[in-house]
């Protein structure tokens, strides 16, 4: 006899848009999507300038929606209509806005990288969306303004960086307890690829040598971000908008075997860890079920094989440009948004080959010294702090030029 449960109607299928589909997080939102075809349905993909990427996607999931930028529209239209795909092409920030508030859209993965995906995490929130949040500069530079729009349109934040999300494992369901349970939370970091190089040889790393990150494929920012530790300075960033930790109760410890994802130290000293392989599948099947959990396709972590975990603290010779994040939270509102600018432009050049490694955290410094920006109480004071930055950044940039 069946289980009077299997006759129960079938919820509808979630119906999601995946900003940034061509990337890293985007690839393996959809590899974890297409493993649940009864559950969810994609109806959105977007990329910057990756025409043939997104009109192969666009081919297999059929969306309602492909979004490309400015330049590239016309060549993706084209493509859309040789194919004879039923697929609406749309351009730019515009096209972005328009998919991530859609009322025929109940998922946004937010996955496009630096502050150009700010705008339409405003408009998913505003809109009431579940939001998967791998855009950890939505909060970086959104702050306060972003969570304000997350509140007022009752939108459901999830985090999917692999270490917000076992944070968001970790922690008691009641927020509203936190601040009486929990001590601290420790965000784990592999130490990307220079954690044993002598600080003194940091100046002649190359960007394929910054790039080549021990445990994770990533694209080329957020690898160089991950070689400085900038992106663990955004995301204790990030950790404190998202949860509402003091900096001071946030901290940061090496984990090169990127087993243990970060974790939580309460009251009585016990700490509660979230562990698994490294994948980014499992965070994101994660944010894509809760509150329930489906298969990833992630391979289960074997312990009898795993040998030792190591812990150490991260050096300020080595990784100056993480302790940034407590000064930038204890400074101004809006200064966080510095520091993600000026970190854009400095990686940038040293990925152009017109700054030298060591100098990224010349020029992130520098910028923060620079300029104070006013408290931002809507996205146009975001933005016009987000400009004034490159700006600065892009002086300091000259100033430090490879010659």
């Amino acid at each position: 006899m069946d289980h009077p449960y299997d006759r129960a109607p079938r919820p509808p299928r979630q119906r999601i848009a995946v900003l940034g589909a061509t990337g890293s997080i985007g690839t393996h939102t959809l590899d974890v999507v297409s493993q649940h075809p009864q559950r969810f349905e994609v109806v959105a993909l977007s990329a910057e300038r990756q025409v043939d990427a997104l009109l192969a996607l666009c081919e297999r999931f059929r969306p309602r929606w492909a979004v490309i930028g400015a330049a590239q529209y016309e060549a993706l239209a084209q493509g859309l209509r040789q194919r004879g795909l039923p697929t609406k092409a749309l351009a730019g920030p515009h096209g972005l806005v328009e998919v991530a508030a859609h009322p025929d859209v109940d998922t946004v993965m937010a996955a496009i990288v630096g502050a150009a995906g700010l705008a339409p995490c405003l408009a998913a929130a505003r809109a009431g969306k579940r939001l998967l949040l791998a855009n950890k500069e939505a909060l970086v530079v959104g702050g306060e303004v972003f969570l304000d729009a997350v509140r007022a349109g009752g939108a459901r934040l999830l985090p999917i960086d692999s270490e917000h999300s076992a944070i968001f494992q970790a922690l008691p369901e009641d927020p509203l307890t936190w601040p009486q349970r929990v001590e601290k939370i420790v965000l784990t970091a592999s130490g990307g690829p220079f954690r044993q190089r002598d600080p003194a040889t940091l100046d002649r790393v190359t960007p394929e040598e910054a790039c080549a990150h021990p445990n994770w494929v990533m694209g080329r920012k957020i690898s160089v971000d991950s070689a400085t530790m900038m992106n663990k300075a955004l995301e204790v960033i990030e950790a404190h908008y998202l949860f509402g930790f003091a900096p001071q109760h946030i901290e940061v410890v090496i984990h090169p075997q990127s087993v243990v994802h970060s974790m939580v130290q309460y009251r009585d000293r016990s700490i509660v860890a979230q562990l698994g392989t490294p994948d980014m599948r499992v965070p994101i099947a994660y944010g894509l079920s809760w509150p329930e959990r489906i298969a990833s396709g992630a391979a289960p972590l074997d312990f009898a094989t795993l040998g030792a975990l190591t812990f150490e603290p991260p050096q300020r010779q080595r990784f100056p440009g993480l302790f940034l994040a407590w000064e930038a939270l204890q400074a101004p509102p809006g200064t966080t948004a510095v520091l993600n600018a000026a970190n854009e432009v400095a990686v940038a050049a040293f990925l152009d080959g017109r700054l030298r490694f060591d100098r990224i955290h010349a020029v992130n410094r520098g910028t923060l010294e620079a300029y104070a920006p006013s408290k931002p109480a809507t996205l146009d004071d975001v933005l016009a702090i987000d400009r004034e930055a490159r700006a600065r950044a892009a002086e300091h940039v000259r100033r430090w030029t490879v010659r």
